[in-house]
């Protein structure tokens, strides 16, 4: 009888754990699939664009349609960001060098800033009202770990999360969520963390120069001082933030 009684129990437990583990496994099936439709996409596009010259008549038309249509083009551009933090899908990296080189410095800057936070603090709400329950089962040790830290160093504990990401910025937003941190000390922390990398790398993709400069200058133009000032900047970032934070963290 306690066996028979106990398998019930059992099958139970993993029919819990598997619905608990659904949501997460559909919002990643719906990242992969939203990747591979712009793989294709990019497949595609690749395929006619094969030759030089027809990637420099694609960049020369897409930078007119900007300053025909700023609006639509930073809105877009704003949406996309959002819509790939909040999803907590990869190429956040990418992207942002792709609109430093597009957009320049200071625009891609300031897009995505705001872009990031706001598409993290979207994770972070569905982590706390909507998928609180899985995310608690699967982050449990994780979650642990974060309110002791918040609990011995506050809300500067996030800020180096931010400022080194020695923690994946998708698993911090999800994670945040299930803390007592509110969304205004998430919101402003988070975009005060993040604003030194993402200029690092809205410079370093601004500092490629356009394809045309690219198609008459060889690989000369992708060698020049400022690009290799921009990568090494990528390159330092990381060593030069633990430094500064060992200083800044509070003594107990």
């Amino acid at each position: 009888m306690e066996l028979t009684e106990q398998l019930p129990k059992e099958r139970l437990a993993v029919g819990d754990a598997a619905s608990q583990r659904l949501p997460v496994t559909r919002i990643r099936l719906a990242g992969l699939a939203a990747l591979v439709v712009i793989a294709a996409a990019g497949h595609v596009w690749f395929s006619e664009v094969s030759t030089i010259e027809s990637v420099v008549s694609w960049e020369t038309a897409l930078r007119g349609y900007q300053e025909s249509s700023p609006r639509v083009v930073y809105g877009v551009a704003f949406a996309g960001y959002v819509v790939l933090a909040g999803l907590s899908l990869p190429g956040a990296f990418v992207l942002t060098l792709v609109l430093g080189w597009y957009f320049g410095f200071l625009q891609s800057l300031l897009l995505v800033s705001f872009a990031s936070t706001t598409g993290a603090s979207i994770a972070f709400l569905l982590s706390r009202y909507v998928l609180r329950d899985q995310f608690r089962s699967r982050f449990g040790a994780r979650l642990r770990t974060f309110n002791d830290a918040l609990a011995r160093d506050g809300a500067f504990y996030l800020f180096t999360l931010r400022l080194v990401p020695v923690v994946p910025f998708f698993l911090v937003n999800l994670v945040m969520g299930l803390t007592p941190v509110t969304l205004g000390t998430f919101w402003w922390v988070s975009q005060i963390g993040m604003l030194p990398g993402t200029a690092v790398y809205a410079y370093a993709g601004a500092s490629v120069p356009e394809l045309r400069d690219l198609s008459q200058r060889g690989t000369e133009g992708i060698m020049s001082p400022e690009v290799l000032l921009a990568f090494a900047l990528i390159w330092l970032f990381p060593l030069v933030t633990k430094l500064i934070l060992k200083r800044m963290r509070p003594r107990p």
